[in-house]
């Protein structure tokens, strides 16, 4: 099969790695990291901007590289070709492996902020979101570095952080993917917890999902096909989305 992969580029590495051990030939996008940020409809209208980019003409099938992020996925719809879609909460299932990973996880790890190479070495993408055009619907969502101009580092610290949410987290865990480098990536979030006060956790991650996603091994437990012409909709239940006309 040849395949287009549309992915967030929080899992840059991972997708190349899996990409390059793929049976099928598969090209691929990345979209800057922090479409969330945006909002539902910011988020589906910067993927479906890209989406419709693509030329199907030339593929077997479109593969999204999103969990449902609070919904910014619903309403997509697939063109001339299946769209496949990973049935995962956010981008920490993917790095888990699986939806029952993430929730036992969640569940008994509360106040956790989590890090993995992806969300350390590629949160600096405002520039690129910038050329998508979109318009943030969130006016706390200032770069750091605008603030660190304005403010200085100390308040742009607190600034970010009180906005952020973060006082209510006390935990650092780090997700260990088994293909970074070496230990920068582990090491900077250890100094992040540190530098907080919080506590500290390395837990080992799995590509399942996404080499099952790149390699066309499409289970319905774990992914979702969307026929051309129909469109993603959220579900209440544990398969999390479903097929709309």
């Amino acid at each position: 099969m040849r395949l287009f992969l549309l992915g967030c580029k929080v899992f840059y590495r991972e997708i190349c790695f899996t990409v390059a051990q793929s049976p099928h030939e598969v090209d691929f996008r990345f979209l800057p990291q922090g479409l969330h940020n945006f909002g539902r409809e910011g988020m589906q209208e910067g993927i479906g901007q890209a989406l419709a980019e693509i030329d199907q003409e030339r593929y077997d099938a479109v593969l999204l590289g999103y969990g449902l992020c609070n919904n910014g996925i619903t309403e997509l719809r697939a063109g001339k070709i299946p769209l496949v879609v990973p049935r995962a909460h956010d981008c920490l299932t993917l790095f888990m492996g699986s939806k029952e990973k993430y929730l036992d996880y969640f569940g008994n790890h509360p106040g956790t902020y989590y890090l993995t190479s992806g969300w350390i070495e590629r949160q600096d993408d405002a520039h690129e979101i910038k050329q998508l055009s979109l318009q943030t619907k969130d006016p706390l969502n200032w770069d750091f570095k605008e603030l660190v101009k304005k403010y200085g580092e100390e308040n742009a610290r607190y600034i970010q952080e009180t906005l952020s949410g973060e006082k209510h987290y006390k935990q650092i865990t780090y997700i260990e993917m088994g293909i970074e480098p070496d230990d920068r990536f582990e090491n900077h979030a250890r100094d992040e917890a540190v530098r907080k006060n919080w506590r500290f956790e390395k837990m080992k991650g799995d590509l399942r999902l996404i080499r099952n996603l790149v390699n066309g091994q499409w289970d319905e437990q774990d992914f979702l096909v969307v026929p051309p012409g129909h469109k993603i909709a959220a579900t209440l239940d544990f398969d999390l989305i479903v097929n709309c006309d």
